[in-house]
């Protein structure tokens, strides 16, 4: 063996047993752990012989929001060190989005952030369309708009329900999870799943709303308008949820922008940064709603405000049932329109006879194109797109890559899950072990998006 693969175990014991594991590397800041299990020998016995403990909480802990793992240096019951190990639910989703079609990306990027599925959707089509040089149907972008909010609604839901347990307050965690029913019901209704829709894609929607839409989406809004104070009632005034939140993983405004934090996180420090005004898409500036800001900072103002937004997403619901027009819900380009329009059989699955006639008797060409179309796929001309939009955790941007082929060379998200999470240590340290769980709860992490 050479010299240059002999390992220094004595600085290092556990490589003695594994040449392979990571290690621990020295840094200007001090020592870096990887914490994979490589270096957990030598991260105990840097706290040997003092009151400092080392814990692991998760992946498979209840209340780590996830399957995110933590270890917590302790002093007593007060966080004197934390690192987050992630990882646990990584898919590729973004490599395996290179080896498909452009359309058939859609159905992969609706997995990362699983409780926000339409807005992934919505940023990988807008990257692609951008690279396009399209625009949707202004009908098209109006449903976008009237889908995402109420899947904001249902994510804040699952935000507050989630939280609510992992503090206790199990009547929280019901009620969110109740509502939330009500939005996933209505979202079957509109788009025929519950989550990982694959219903927005390049070029405008896969369908039109069915029959009897806007009756169902006013109903929700009446439900939700009802029941939306019911919050404010059990929780906010709650003397226990108060005093576990208040002053609980504060992070001021520049801490926020080092991390480069953004969503409710940053509103709670009172900048009014919504993408949804400050950078519009879809239209969005033609909606009136509010950007719900505070300076408190803390836990409390972020379940504040997920709350308040919540309420200005039924506004931008309703003014966008105004705004429906009859119109087509993708583009006219037959190059790019997919599915294409197809009749439905009576049996309401499948083609209708018609359809199937005119294409194989009368059209050689049609079947041709559209055999190729679903097959191969459109080609994007060479370049590359960022588009960020406001997802109900803060800015999720598509960055995608192509080299005038039919599949994408490079596709990368900017997970909001994921930067978002760098501010957990600057949330924990100094803190309870307790207030550990109500910081994390406050990020409202989504681990799909944050590993990908």
């Amino acid at each position: 063996m050479s010299s240059g693969n002999v390992t220094d175990t004595h600085t290092d014991p556990y490589a003695a047993s594994d040449p392979y594991a990571a290690t621990s590397r020295e840094t200007t800041e001090g020592t870096v752990y990887t914490v994979t299990g490589g270096d957990w020998d030598e991260m105990v016995d840097q706290t040997a012989g003092d009151e400092r403990i080392v814990i692991n909480m998760g992946p498979q802990h209840p209340s780590t929001h996830g399957v995110l793992r933590l270890v917590l240096e302790l002093s007593g019951e007060t966080v004197t060190d934390a690192r987050l190990v992630i990882g646990y639910l990584h898919t590729g989703i973004e490599k395996n989005c290179e080896y498909r079609t452009w359309t058939q990306g859609v159905t992969f990027v609706t997995r990362m952030d699983y409780l926000a599925p339409l807005f992934n959707e919505t940023a990988y089509c807008l990257s692609t369309e951008r690279l396009l040089g399209i625009e949707v149907p202004e009908r098209a972008a109006t449903i976008r708009v009237l889908l995402m909010e109420i899947n904001r609604i249902a994510s804040h839901l699952v935000a507050l329900a989630t939280g609510g347990m992992e503090l206790g307050a199990l009547t929280g965690m019901t009620n969110g999870f109740r509502e939330r029913e009500e939005a996933l019901h209505l979202l079957e209704f509109l788009t025929g799943l519950r989550m990982n829709h694959a219903f927005i894609r390049p070029g405008g929607v896969v369908q039109d709303l069915p029959e009897g839409y806007e009756d169902r989406i006013r109903s929700f809004v009446a439900v939700m308008r009802e029941r939306l104070p019911g919050f404010h009632k059990l929780l906010t005034g709650n003397r226990i949820w108060r005093q576990r939140l208040e002053g609980v993983g504060y992070l001021p405004l520049d801490g926020c922008l080092a991390l480069g934090v953004t969503g409710p996180i940053l509103r709670s420090a009172g900048l009014a940064w919504d993408l949804r005004q400050v950078d519009p898409y879809l239209g969005y500036e033609h909606y009136d709603f509010e950007v719900p800001t505070d300076t408190a900072a803390d836990s409390f103002a972020r379940y504040l405000l997920r709350v308040e937004e919540m309420s200005e997403s039924l506004k931008i619901i309703e003014q966008a049932l105004g705004r429906l027009e009859p119109g087509p819900v993708m583009v006219e380009d037959a190059k790019i329109a997919w599915p294409a329009r197809l009749s439905i059989g009576a049996d309401g699955m499948g083609n209708s006879l018609e359809h199937v006639r005119r294409i194989m008797g009368q059209s050689m060409e049609s079947l041709i194109h559209h055999f190729k179309l679903v097959t191969e796929g459109f080609k994007v001309p060479p370049g590359q797109a960022y588009v960020p939009i406001e997802s109900p955790r803060g800015e999720l941007g598509a960055h995608l890559v192509s080299d005038g082929g039919t599949r994408p060379l490079r596709v990368h998200f900017r997970d909001p899950s994921f930067v978002n999470l760098q501010a957990a240590p600057a949330m924990a340290e100094g803190g309870m072990v307790s207030d550990v769980i109500a910081a994390l709860a406050s990020l409202d992490p989504v681990m799909g998006g944050c590993d990908r």
